[in-house]
């Protein structure tokens, strides 16, 4: 099988370098809407027998960018792909994976269902907001971690990492905030926020010493921002020197720019799995192009995903 590429309208950047890694051109294909807003999706090229790797994210706008791929997914299988893997850097709906309250879905297992149904054969992602969401699917599903490339870029941009603290912005993130720490062999600490109502968070308590530390607020998801900046104030208030945040999908939605913009934070790092259009000088993207193009080679070849983050 010879690895394929192709792309939806989510973050054709982000598509376009990582093609660039895997030395495969992007094929070519006409994605278009009909008057009533339908999407119809032409394969230029033939993909008969090809091991096809499908690009985008369920980013905003989420419905459209998700039935876009599941039309991509089902065009291919359509076309006689032999293998047809949807790489899907950011997976929406990740936060609707069990049941928050009486009478509610459970979305993610609802889309791992949609995705596998259209044809799907493996899933490459990043940062799955709950791990067990890999177990909605029943194909084979690779979560890569965008964990080594932040780790490379803040010991490029903080001189000295020997007082630096990594910080949950909730309980859940606890094993994410550890896992940056034992890197540099630092210490975590850990907001206590509650929501009096969906969309509302207020911080309680910070556990763990931030004074006189440069700290870093880690997590996979930011949306409106305001439980990072809430956050971002809590740990300047305890003293310490400065907060940064390196989380891996940035959404943000609303104001949010205008929020990060205006907080203590000296800057949020983001990475490229969404593509980033706002104006923030505080907003800083980096790239995960090369590794989700390695992912892909390794997919193509037969060879341990795994292996990649072993160092």
């Amino acid at each position: 099988m010879t690895l394929k590429l192709i792309s939806g309208n989510s973050n054709l950047p982000f598509a376009k370098a990582v093609s660039e890694h895997c030395f495969s051109d992007l094929v070519s294909a006409d994605l278009k809407r009909f008057a009533d807003g339908e999407i119809c999706v032409e394969v230029q090229e033939n993909i008969r027998g090809q091991d096809l790797f499908i690009i985008q994210s369920t980013s905003s706008p989420v419905n459209d960018n998700l039935m876009e791929l599941l039309i991509m997914i089902d065009t291919a299988k359509r076309s006689s792909a032999k293998r047809i893997t949807a790489v899907i850097p950011y997976f929406g709906y990740a936060r609707q994976d069990r049941k928050s309250a009486s009478r509610t879905p459970i979305t993610a297992k609802l889309v791992a269902d949609l995705i596998t149904t259209a044809g799907a054969d493996r899933i490459l992602t990043m940062d799955l907001h709950a791990g067990q969401i890999q177990g909605f699917f029943n194909i084979p599903v690779d979560d890569l971690t965008s964990r080594i490339v932040f780790a490379k870029d803040i010991r490029r941009n903080i001189g000295g990492v020997d007082n630096v603290v990594f910080v949950s912005p909730d309980a859940g993130g606890v094993v994410r905030a550890r896992k940056f720490a034992d890197m540099f062999d630092g210490d975590i600490a850990i907001v206590d926020k509650r929501r009096p109502k969906a969309g509302v968070s207020e911080v309680m308590n910070l556990i763990g010493d931030v004074r006189d530390k440069h700290a870093i607020l880690v997590d996979d998801i930011v949306d409106s921002g305001g439980t990072l900046c809430n956050a971002a104030q809590a740990i300047m208030d305890a003293g310490a020197l400065s907060v940064r945040a390196y989380i891996t999908h940035g959404v943000l939605s609303g104001s949010a720019d205008q929020k990060i913009e205006k907080s203590c934070l000296t800057e949020l790092v983001i990475s490229d799995s969404i593509l980033y259009t706002g104006k923030s000088k505080k907003i800083r993207p980096v790239t995960v192009s090369e590794l989700f193009g390695e992912a892909i080679r390794r997919i193509s070849n037969e060879e341990s995903v795994s292996s990649l983050f072993n160092k």
